[in-house]
Formats: C-alpha cells, sequence, structure tokens
C-alpha cells in the first residue's frame, strides 16, 4: 500500500465528516431538529454510503487498473456537490418547508444522495487497489478503513470545534469542498507521474 494513498483516505474521510456535520446543520435548520428528523438525516446519509459502497465494489471489479484514478474522480465531483450543496438544499427548502416525516426523509435521501455514493465508493475503490498492489486483502482494508475512520473523526472534532465557529457554516463547507478538490488533483497527478515512471 502506497503511503501517500494511506494519507490521501485520512483527509478523504476527515473531509466527509465535515460534510456531514455541516450538511446535518444545514438540513436541521430546514426541516426542524427532533429526534426523528435527526434519525432521518443520518439514515439518508448511511443509506447513501452503503449505496456507494456497492457501486465502487462493482466499479472496482470491471475497471481494476482504472481504480485510483476512478478514486480521484469521485473527490472531484464531491468537491463539485459540495460547492453547491447549500445553494441547492435553500432552493429545495423553499419548495418543501413544512413536510412530514416520510417525505423529509425522501427529500433528505435525495439532497445527500449523489454525494454519499462517491464517498462510499471511494473504499472499495481503494481497496481493489490496495489488493492489486500486496495481494492481501484483510491488509488493504484494515490499513484503509483504519486511515478514513481515524480521518473522520478527526474532520468531525476539527468542524465541531474550529471550522464552524470560525468560518460559519457555508465556509465549513466550502473548506471541505476545496480539500476533495485538492485530494482528486493530487491523486491524478500522482497516477500520472506514476504511469511514466513505470
Amino acid at each position: 500500500m502506497r503511503p501517500w494513498l494511506v494519507i490521501i483516505f485520512f483527509l478523504s474521510g476527515a473531509a466527509a465528516l465535515i460534510y456531514q456535520i455541516a450538511w446535518q446543520r444545514a438540513l436541521f435548520v430546514i426541516y426542524g431538529l427532533d429526534a426523528v428528523s435527526a434519525t432521518i438525516v443520518v439514515t439518508a446519509f448511511m443509506l447513501g454510503l452503503g449505496l456507494g459502497s456497492l457501486a465502487g465494489g462493482a466499479l472496482s471489479k470491471a475497471y481494476p487498473g482504472a481504480a485510483v484514478r476512478l478514486f480521484a474522480a469521485s473527490e472531484v465531483g464531491i468537491a463539485i456537490f459540495g460547492y453547491v450543496s447549500l445553494d441547492l438544499f435553500g432552493l429545495v427548502a423553499g419548495w418543501t418547508g413544512g413536510i412530514g416525516y416520510a417525505a423529509t426523509g425522501v427529500v433528505a435521501f435525495l439532497l445527500v444522495v449523489i454525494p454519499t455514493t462517491l464517498m462510499g465508493a471511494t473504499l472499495p475503490l481503494l481497496v481493489a487497489h490496495g489488493t492489486t498492489l500486496t495481494g492481501n486483502v484483510g491488509r488493504s482494508v484494515g490499513t484503509l478503513y483504519f486511515a478514513n475512520t481515524l480521518g473522520a473523526a478527526a474532520g468531525a472534532y476539527i468542524a465541531a470545534t474550529v471550522l464552524l465557529r470560525a468560518l460559519g457554516l457555508s465556509g465549513t463547507v466550502h473548506a471541505a469542498a476545496a480539500l476533495n478538490a485538492w485530494l482528486g488533483a493530487v491523486v491524478f497527478g500522482l497516477t500520472a507521474v506514476e504511469r511514466r515512471v513505470s
């Protein structure tokens, strides 16, 4: 497993949790904050991650040699959505204010399904790449999952204690989007260099 990919995946996990916290706050403002609405938003987020994991697994089997580039493309896609997400949430809120819990669940899922699917696809894509390099599925999964989970914890802490206070909701989301865009560019660049060297 290339060390730089582990670091990249740590940062990807951090960005994902920054989004989750920021988007949850934005959706809570739109649809209200109680136990049911909180559960709905978190469920929508997790459902998207699950769908992404399935999609990433399918893509890694179909295009095994392009797994890292597909990971980079996912990061760029997340960044693009991140930049427009709060404006999109606000636009949809004007159409859906005051709807019931069931409709809220559907709308929340539809709002986050694209970025969370891309986020969920990243682990199986990198696991496939790591397994190709090391021949060890357990080591690839363990190393990447550890790095991503550690990054997620760091991202959640930084978002709650630093970013939201210093940058506000919009600034926090834009910071996460900038991180995703940078990660995608770095991975595209490094993979291009590695292909030329090899």
